[in-house]
Formats: C-alpha cells, structure tokens, sequence
C-alpha cells in the first residue's frame, strides 16, 4: 500500500489496531457503491487505482475492491497471512447457480483462521468470524453462522428469527486471474445487476441504509437487527440522499444514468487534486 496514514485517516483509525478492529473501521467508513459499471466503467483492480478512488478521492466501491484494498492494508499492518476465495451469491432466492461473483478473505494469524470480507455491502460481517462452519457469531445485534451445503460453505444471516444465505464458496482460494475475470463480468456484463441498477449502502454497527433500484423504482432501506423499514424515493431526492447518506455529493441523472462526477467528491472533502 502506498499511502497506509491515508487510508487509516480515511477509516479513522487514529492508533494501533488488530484485524477485528481495522475490519469495523473499514466497514462503517466506506460505502458500497455501483456508480462506475453504471457510467460504463470498468473497476481497475490495481492497488494504485483502488488507492487513488476510495482513499484520495473518498469514493466507495463494491467486493472487487474493498477487499482488495483491505488485503493490502492487512499486508502493511502485518495482520496476518491473506488468500483471496471467490463465492457465488445466494441472496434473491433465485434458483439455479450463479457466477462466482463475490470476493472474501480467509486470513490465518497467530490467533486463528479468519473469514474476513468488508465487500459484501448491507448485509455484510462487521468484524471477522472464525473460518468455517462454527457456533454462531453474534456482532452489534446481528447473528451470522457458517453451514455446510454440500461441497459448499455457505455463511447465512439472522432475519426474523430464521437464518437466510448470504453466499456460498469452496475452501479453495483464487488465482488472481479469475478474480479479474469475475470483477470484469460483474462491472461489465449486461446480465450483472451492478451495470444498469444504482445500489449504494452503508452501515454503523447498529443500522445499515440502502439505496437501490433494483426493483425499477428507488427505495431506502434502513435494516436495525430488530427491524426494517422501507419507504420509495422520489429520483429528484436521490443525489441529495447521496450526498447526505452515503457521502457522494455531485451526483447527477444524465440521459437516463447516474453519474458522479469524481472532482466534486475529492472537492468537497478538502482532498487535493492532481
């Protein structure tokens, strides 16, 4: 990592930390957004290029990324050893297999083996939990597991009293190159929801918000471990929501698209541009 003291400024890490400390502070800081597969941009995996948009110019972005990022910083903070595992998502309760299209961790330190994944947007671990299946994790209100599917692990979230699937992998980590022809399919492929619905999220440990139009129209979602409330957006609200919401100021609707114009973002925190 180039610029380790930014990006802990970005986390607002102020002193030493450890793996479940770094993991809470990068989940409630960055959000989980789309914008670029929805202008037609394909997300560079390159630690300089991650560095440059979610560090320097304070954007957010979606598994590829954040945990990419993370990676490196727990590279830099000599937090443990990393191996990159791709999952295939299982949230929608559609049927059939998916692509591999999601990004976790698996980090082993002294104190353990870790599933580590600060991408997974609204529904998403706020602290690791130990690999593999185990007890239940239970973190700021929220209940996660891991159980077996066949020659899956699949982790689940508690809702309403009933464990739901988040997403399923194998115990094999990645080569490199097929992590980078998952996140191109997921910035790039028409059938991938992330290039022509916005979807934009973010947490504290006790609410996560999302914006999504998923379903053609625009609804906020706020989810508490106890409850969720939904209400429609009307789209001239958006970018103020955005701005306010999520951090993403200079947010504009364009011929039908989002688009958000990066030099208002670096603008507006006081970052400087090069």
């Amino acid at each position: 990592m180039r610029d380790l003291d930014s990006y802990l400024r970005r986390i607002h890490i102020t002193g030493p930390c450890d793996l479940a400390s770094l993991h809470l502070a990068h989940t409630t800081s960055i959000v989980f957004e789309n914008l670029d597969p929805l202008q037609g941009r394909p997300n560079s995996l390159q630690l300089d290029d991650l560095e440059d948009k979610i560090v320097r110019r304070r954007r957010g972005g979606y598994c590829f990324e954040q945990n990419m990022l993370f990676w490196a910083a727990i590279d830099a903070l000599d937090l443990g050893t990393v191996e990159p595992i791709l999952a295939r998502t299982r949230t929608g309760g559609r049927p059939g297999p998916r692509p591999r299209t999601h990004l976790l961790l698996r980090v082993t330190n002294p104190e353990g083996c870790w599933h580590v994944d600060v991408g997974f947007g609204a529904d998403g671990l706020l602290e690791p939990i130990p690999f593999g299946v185990g007890a239940i994790a239970s973190q700021h209100g929220w209940r996660y597991r891991v159980v077996r599917d066949a020659n899956e692990l699949v982790l689940q979230l508690e809702v309403g009293g009933e464990f739901v699937d988040l997403y399923g992998f194998i115990d094999e980590p990645a080569p490199l190159i097929d992590i980078e022809v998952s996140n191109w399919y997921v910035a790039t492929h028409p059938r991938s929801p992330f290039t022509h619905a916005l979807y934009c999220s973010t947490q504290t440990p006790g609410e996560r918000n999302i914006l999504s139009e998923r379903t053609g129209r625009c609804m906020l979602t706020t989810k508490r471990p106890e409850a969720i409330s939904e209400r429609e957006i009307d789209p001239d609200f958006v970018p103020e929501i955005l701005a306010t919401t999520f951090s993403l100021p200079g947010v504009t609707r364009e011929e039908g698209v989002w688009r958000l114009h990066d030099e208002t973002v670096a603008s507006a925190k006081g970052v400087p541009l090069r």
